[in-house]
């Protein structure tokens, strides 16, 4: 009995500390981006690789951080309502359909400057470190609202 109690404890102990863990999400695009953003709805079929194309035409490049990176995992979570490793079976499939998953980069540097870069590309970073290179179409909070305003930063 005590180590149930004992593993109950520690499950939502877990859980406090993943809570502390999360961070707002900023959603970003190319400066010159001017078109609606997207919803959650949206997003989802962005990141499934369902909607290609921005309402411009331009086509939509999406990017991923690595699957154990924790804003990935959190992003997955909340934009796709599955783990990275919950979608692999899933890029399986579309990788037969010839239709490939979201390009992957090492790090929020990385996603920040192929964003930049990249007219139709849009990817995700931690909400206090966009800069105006690229433009946010929405910030995530961690219980995965949408809002137009910026975090509070240091």
């Amino acid at each position: 009995m005590r180590r149930l109690a004992l593993f109950a404890g520690l499950f939502m102990l877990s859980f406090a500390f993943a809570a502390e863990e999360a961070e707002v999400i900023a959603v970003i695009a190319p400066a010159t981006y001017t078109s609606k953003a997207p919803d959650t709805a949206d997003l989802g079929l962005i990141y499934r690789r369902k909607k290609m194309l921005w309402p411009d035409g331009t086509r939509i490049q999406p990017t991923n951080l690595p699957p154990d990176h924790a804003l990935r995992r959190q992003f997955s979570q909340l934009v796709l309502g599955k783990t990275p490793e919950a979608l692999v079976s899933y890029w399986n499939n579309q990788y037969y359909h010839g239709i490939s998953p979201p390009r992957v980069f090492a790090s929020e540097e990385a996603v920040l400057r192929f964003v930049a870069e990249t007219p139709g590309a849009i990817g995700y970073i931690q909400g206090c470190k966009p800069d105006n290179r690229v433009k946010v179409l929405m910030w995530i909070q961690a219980d995965g609202t949408l809002t137009q305003q910026a975090p509070e930063c240091d």
